[in-house]
């Protein structure tokens, strides 16, 4: 029998309109788990608006402690799937960690990260970084500035702490690539050594911490900056106890930041179900962008509620409404901060994945060379734009969706062009992975080894 997943993305296009229906779910009772981001919107959407239901599905939500118990509950089966850091399935597929073997057929949103340092180290780097005519920081604001701030921790034997929220995280592969970009080295991993602090040969030490608890270990001083999804650096700006400096969205402009995912044994024993769950996220990535953000105040008002993110109306909407807040007062115009739709938002590219796991190699979570082909497999192993594809069809032939509001399946080949707009210049295309790992200052490449 041929299975869905083995049928490439042009052949799913020809099917006949009987052979891509989508039969009953194999499971109708289902939970999800989160973490209270406000990029897990997708998920209360798709619950609040009836999209589950419309699918004969059955939904609940829950919010996790932290992403290793979000992960464990959904290889035990506890939870069907969940809101996801992108690099989770991959890095439990490839062992690094938990190893399990874990899918996506579904990405959550694009940017939505941002970096802040505390009050005393924004005051410190202040004098470093240029000015607008009207005296405001002129952005992006590049590590360039951090980096005398460093060196002189680095001089008085001071560490320089620093949080991210898991050793997979799209934050701490962002807050890698700023600082390295500035010169300042974020440490390397050494699984095989015993070592995975990710702290040798650091000169910012990065650690785990979860979003929720940023804002107050920032305060408490215990770390000195931190790279963290909404609503949590903007916390930070309305207690008064730090600066948002830069944005993902300045680092990598348009970059993937959550999938859902669930376990590929979960996925090869309900088809329909998963088929009919990514579905319903399509419609609420959909409603989420629809009307230029129109949307967007009463996902705010959804998203405030204690069962989901909980935090106040007036934090989440300063950066869900489009603009974001640096320093206090520095409000600014980011219409696309959150993107879960446009810019094909929703699709599964091998070549995000492949990015995940070049930094991963970089950084030394994957302690040896790999040739090219191997990225590409295991992009292909762990992301899943054929069941995407399925599912984006059955939603054109039952008139929910148009065509034009995906990419063209029958040519698509899962890669996005090289893409260019990264903060130190450097242009990535996901069909050459080492060559892109050539050109870093900082960081494993080729033969390399901790």
């Amino acid at each position: 029998m041929i299975t869905a997943g083995a049928l490439s993305l042009s052949s799913l296009m020809t099917l006949s309109l009987a052979q891509a229906a989508i039969g009953p779910p194999e499971k109708e009772d289902l939970k999800f788990g989160f973490i209270k981001l406000t990029d897990m919107a997708p998920l209360a959407i798709a619950y609040e608006k009836g999209y589950f239901e419309d699918e004969g599905l059955f939904v609940q939500v829950e919010a996790q402690a932290n992403w290793k118990v979000l992960l464990d509950r959904v290889i035990d089966g506890q939870l069907d799937g969940a809101h996801m850091l992108a690099g989770q399935p991959l890095g439990a597929t490839i062992g690094y960690g938990t190893q399990a073997h874990i899918i996506t057929a579904f990405s959550m949103d694009l940017n939505g990260n941002g970096i802040t340092v505390s009050n005393d180290i924004w005051e410190r780097m202040k004098p470093h970084i240029p000015k607008d005519a009207d005296g405001r920081p002129v952005h992006p604001i590049k590590a360039d500035y951090l980096k005398p701030v460093v060196d002189e921790f680095k001089a008085q034997g001071k560490p320089f702490n620093m949080g991210m929220v898991f050793p997979v995280s799209t934050h701490n592969y962002e807050l890698r690539y700023w600082l390295a970009a500035g010169g300042i080295h974020p440490g390397f991993y050494a699984p095989h050594k015993g070592d995975i602090s990710g702290q040798l040969s650091a000169d910012a030490l990065l650690s785990v911490t979860p979003p929720p608890q940023m804002p107050a270990t920032l305060e408490a001083g215990t770390i000195h900056g931190y790279c963290v999804g909404e609503p949590w650096n903007q916390q930070a700006v309305f207690k008064g106890i730090g600066v948002p400096i830069i944005t993902d969205y300045e680092i990598w402009k348009d970059n993937p930041e959550k999938v859902f995912g669930v376990s590929k044994a979960w996925a090869d024993a309900n088809p329909n179900t998963h088929l009919r769950v990514v579905k319903a996220m399509i419609r609420a990535a959909k409603w989420l962008d629809a009307n230029d953000n129109g949307n967007r105040p009463e996902a705010v008002e959804i998203l405030s509620r204690p069962e989901y993110v909980g935090a106040d109306y007036e934090v989440i909407a300063n950066s869900m409404t489009g603009t974001f807040e640096y320093e206090k007062g520095d409000i600014r115009e980011v219409p696309d901060f959150n993107v879960f739709f446009r810019h094909n938002a929703t699709y599964p590219y091998y070549s995000d994945a492949i990015w995940y796991l070049t930094q991963m190699r970089r950084w030394g979570q994957i302690e040896d060379a790999k040739p090219d082909s191997w990225f590409m497999d295991i992009a292909k192993k762990v992301y899943r734009p054929d069941i995407y594809a399925q599912a984006a069809q059955s939603l054109i032939e039952e008139g929910k969706m148009e065509a034009s509001e995906f990419p063209d399946f029958g040519t698509e080949d899962g890669y996005r062009a090289p893409q260019t707009h990264f903060i130190d210049g450097i242009t990535y295309d996901g069909h050459s992975p080492n060559d892109y790992l050539k050109k870093f200052g900082i960081g494993l490449k080729g033969d390399d080894k901790i």
